[in-house]
């Protein structure tokens, strides 16, 4: 089989932002993964060669690299996008290497909070990679993965320790985003226009995606997932009588709880637009809804 070689341009990556991402691999969240070992659409292996990668690496409609999918030594799952190809080091001399696109570690027992994440990663012979503190490690310290490097010249990832490695063949059609119903507003306001989800923008600081659903007796309930770790938080609160398109709702952290006042839009029902209160301060926020692609 012939080898697809690639010379990776540090210029050319630099100006690409960061995790400004948006494709099938986000939606692969950790209680995805923790099905991979006993799926058909997923193959176990020790060692990933150049040939895998080629025949496996449109498994995801839309990106070309291979899809791994690796139990860490510590039991956490991980998602990682994976390329072969050359670094240029000299203008004589290239060295042959692993590319990670992207990878994420999950926090075990959870949906969608991560535990470490990165992109750009060049692996070279002989170096060792832990997902868990997502960093490369001396050959003395714990590991996931391995480079090495064949007779032929071509780049291998191959396990370390306990870890497992599964390269994902066939995308999960149900990790597909759920495209929401388009909302129709009536000419008399109803509670339920409130129902769906929204990206919400606190202040400019904070951000996340809240999924709500309001109640016949006007109670609220939900979850929000942050942008930076993914972590999960509940929501709860209360849509107004009067007016109806008044809400009222608090986000549950850990050691502290936000509260939001904001209006829906009565016109097409896209944007709630508000204040919020953390802590005695007290800021705006907005939150766009998350509607289906026309």
């Amino acid at each position: 089989m012939v080898h697809r070689w690639f010379a990776i341009s540090l210029a050319a990556l630099a100006l690409m932002p960061t995790l400004a991402f948006a494709d099938l691999f986000d939606n692969y969240f950790n209680t995805i993964l923790k099905t991979i070992p006993d799926l058909k659409s997923a193959m176990k292996i020790t060692k990933l060669t150049p040939e895998l990668m080629t025949e496996h690496n449109r498994a995801l409609p839309g990106i070309t690299a291979t899809f791994l999918v690796v139990k860490t030594g510590e039991n956490r799952y991980a998602k990682l996008l994976i390329q072969h190809g050359r670094q240029k080091i000299s203008d004589q001399e290239s060295l042959p290497i692993i590319l990670v696109e992207r990878y994420v570690t999950y926090r075990e027992g959870e949906e969608r909070t991560i535990h470490a994440f990165g992109q750009n990663v060049r692996l070279f012979d002989d170096f060792r990679f832990n997902l868990d503190l997502g960093q490369v490690v001396p050959k003395n310290a714990p590991a996931d993965l391995r480079v090495g490097v064949a007779k032929d010249g071509f780049p291998y990832l191959e396990t370390v320790g306990k870890a497992e490695m599964y390269i994902v063949t066939k995308h999960l059609p149900e990790t597909n985003p759920v495209k929401p119903a388009k909302l129709v507003i009536g000419a008399q306001f109803e509670m339920r226009y409130f129902n769906g989800s929204y990206k919400l923008y606190d202040d400019g600081r904070r951000g996340g995606t809240m999924n709500i659903k309001v109640a016949e007796n006007g109670e609220v309930t939900g979850h929000y997932y942050s942008d930076k770790d993914g972590a999960k938080y509940e929501v709860s609160g209360k849509v107004s009588n009067n007016p109806q398109h008044k809400i009222e709702f608090l986000v549950t952290y850990p050691r502290t709880t936000q509260f939001f006042t904001g209006f829906l839009f009565t016109g097409d029902g896209k944007a709630i637009t508000g204040t919020s209160r953390l802590e005695m301060r007290e800021t705006g926020f907005y939150a766009v809804r998350i509607e289906a692609d026309k």
